[in-house]
């Protein structure tokens, strides 16, 4: 069995283009928050690093 990561999840998601909304867990979780917070770590680098180019 392996221990799943929901931060290390959402930072993959966000890296792999896959909407906020496809957030796998219950809504109100600790994993939910968790994921989230990695999505947002990642989609917030990377639209900080869009934004510098134009």
């Amino acid at each position: 069995m392996t221990d799943r990561d929901p931060f290390a999840e959402g930072e993959r998601a966000a890296r792999d283009n896959i909407p906020a909304e496809a957030n796998p867990y219950h809504d109100g979780s600790d994993e939910h928050a968790l994921w989230a917070a990695g999505y947002e770590k990642v989609a917030g680098g990377i639209e900080a690093g869009e934004s510098e180019g134009s």
